[in-house]
């Protein structure tokens, strides 16, 4: 398969994302050009799916439709964006969502103002579509071990990602037309860990893996979602 299909392929989500009305996010690209498969187990994968209908359902019940609130769950730590009416609303939806079921962490990055238009969700789409094209083209990113949500001119990309995965992947989207910020949130594996992540070769006994360490020189966790906005 082409580029070019892989391109047109993401423009054609973007407009069903839109037409939808869903939030504007990709977690995965079609074909076989890209061999490193999601890094989540097939469960969490549905538990995920869970906490976003979970969250969802709770945010609809809670504020209705006067909030514009949206749920991406990775590995069960949530991110939830869009735009709240004030900072009472947004303390109480991280609060809301904290207690899903599931739910490890919240990542809150509502933002307190009107809610965005149909142009902006419209702009935003396409901006994702070109972040997640650009991954593709990048033949050194695994564009579906990444899930890109887009809000306002800002990219977030979650993940189960190594550093050097985490910055190759920042310098692509940092280079994408229309990108105004981009914000990290990932769990950061080590080089082992990712090895161990693969299909072993035959013949090929399973890597013991190291911790990554911090700058007080800590064992660096990876429980909880690291955070790094970016200009």
């Amino acid at each position: 398969m082409t580029v070019k299909f892989f391109k047109t392929v993401l423009m054609l989500l973007a407009a069903a994302q839109l037409s939808a009305c869903a939030p504007l996010m990709f977690g995965g690209v079609l074909g076989t050009a890209m061999v490193a498969s999601d890094r989540r187990t097939a469960g969490t994968q549905v538990e995920d799916e869970g906490i976003e209908q979970r969250g969802a359902s709770a945010v609809r019940e809670n504020f209705g439709s006067k909030e514009h609130i949206n749920i991406t769950s990775y590995n069960r730590q949530v991110l939830i964006t869009g735009e709240v009416s004030s900072e009472q609303v947004r303390v109480q939806a991280e609060q809301l969502i904290g207690r899903v079921q599931n739910v490890r962490a919240v990542v809150n990055e509502l933002a307190i103002g009107p809610a965005s238009s149909f142009g902006d969700r419209s702009n935003d789409a396409l901006m994702v579509a070109k972040v997640k094209a650009a991954m593709v083209d990048s033949e050194d990113v695994f564009a579906n071990v990444y899930k890109v949500v887009g809000e306002r001119g800002t990219v977030y990309i979650m993940g189960r990602v190594t550093q050097r995965e985490a910055k190759r992947a920042t310098d692509v989207v940092r280079g994408v037309s229309g990108v105004k910020r981009v914000v990290r949130v990932f769990e950061y594996i080590t080089e082992d860990e990712l090895r161990a992540l693969q299909p072993p070769k035959r013949n090929e006994e399973p890597m013991q893996s190291s911790p990554v360490m911090t700058g007080s020189g800590t064992p660096l966790t990876t429980s909880q979602p690291i955070v790094t906005p970016i200009k």
